[in-house]
């Protein structure tokens, strides 16, 4: 087994302050795309952002209007289970049900709090669908930023009730069960969860040439309209504007990206990340600037963006390592950022043509 120390590292430095893999296929494959080849962009609201869909050599049975409905039907369908922000989503109503008692669910809702409970042990806590109260309780939930720091009474009282080793979920019959009044918040996976559900219908209709992305979080399969393997590009950190730092081929993978880059606030000198350790009820003050993850499926590397960005970049570097996950990372430097990665996503960038 590999150790941190001997994960490649590579340094860049630059005043920028963000990180993401830039979609290409916005850049140069939409241009290839046209009525005669069947190769369609569909787009839309869901989950507070948008989805963007690419689709090439569709098949003729396949009509446009028709396809839109099904792709708005099926992300619909997951907000009506596992938003927070739908009063009588099946997840709000579960969060309002009985404890104690198992409770039957959807077998999506069921997968996906199963898939998140993994996560939680792989990890070591550090993904952990319980952890809204705390997110809340910093300024980072539905209500605006506080008007001071959260006191470490809160902090504590709060990391008494959350926790989810707290659920057991059952399968056949799909059921879940709190030992305590819990409330599950699925915000950093349901994304990656769409984009699968998305993929899995076009691939229903046949369809086996795509790039499905949402908030994002992306997943692909086959070509793309010019008939080349989808390719992404790392991001430059550039306080300019977007730059591409290396392209990366991508056909047939998933991909998400965590970092601290969007969402905090400041207070007396000292900036709050809206990402919150679990494990310490605190926002991380490591580095550790971004974190993007190749998946199979674009649920798992949603999730585990989330938590290898709380473990930060030596742990999160040393848990790739243990489970041969494809992984970036952009840390902070006093000089500027600087770029590591995982053996297992060396190979995607001698893919990169460069």
């Amino acid at each position: 087994m590999s150790t941190v120390n001997k994960v490649p590292i590579t340094t860049r430095t630059g005043p920028a302050f963000r990180a993401l893999f830039l979609l290409l296929w916005l850049v140069v494959g939409l241009s290839a795309c046209s009525a005669d080849k069947r190769d369609w962009q569909l787009s839309g609201p869901t989950m507070g952002t948008r989805y963007h869909i690419t689709v090439a050599d569709v098949p003729a049975a396949v009509q446009k209007p028709e396809l839109q409905k099904r792709v708005d039907a099926e992300l619909e369908q997951v907000n009506r289970e596992m938003s927070t922000y739908i009063d009588d989503s099946e997840l709000m109503r579960f969060n309002r049900g009985p404890v104690g008692e198992a409770v039957p669910v959807s077998g999506h809702l069921a997968g996906v709090v199963a898939r998140s409970l993994e996560l939680y042990r792989r990890s070591d806590g550090a993904f952990d669908v319980t952890v809204g109260p705390l997110v809340n309780l910093w300024g980072f939930g539905p209500q605006p930023e506080p008007e001071t720091i959260p006191d470490d009474a809160d902090i504590d009282r709060l990391l008494e009730q959350i926790g989810s080793d707290a659920l057991v979920v059952e399968r056949s019959p799909d059921r879940i069960t709190r030992s305590r009044p819990v409330e599950i918040d699925l915000s950093a996976i349901a994304k990656g969860h769409g984009v699968d559900r998305v993929a899995e219908l076009l691939e229903a209709q046949g369809i086996r040439h795509y790039l499905v992305e949402v908030g994002g979080e992306l997943r692909t399969r086959g070509k793309n309209p010019r008939g080349n393997p989808w390719r992404i590009g790392v991001e430059s950190p550039d306080p300019t504007g977007r730059a591409v730092q290396k392209p990366i081929e991508i056909s047939g993978k998933s991909v998400a990206t965590s970092g601290d880059y969007r969402n905090y606030y400041e207070r007396d000198g000292v900036r709050y990340s809206h990402s919150i350790d679990p494990r310490t009820g605190r926002p991380l003050r490591h580095r550790l600037a971004s974190v993007t993850v190749i998946a199979d499926n674009c649920a798992e590397a949603d999730g585990l963006a989330t938590a290898l960005n709380v473990l930060g970049a030596e742990a999160g570097l040393k848990l790739a390592e243990e489970e041969n996950l494809a992984v970036f990372m952009l840390v902070k430097t006093d000089t500027g950022f600087e770029e590591r990665y995982s053996s297992a996503f060396e190979p995607y960038l001698g893919k990169s043509g460069q």
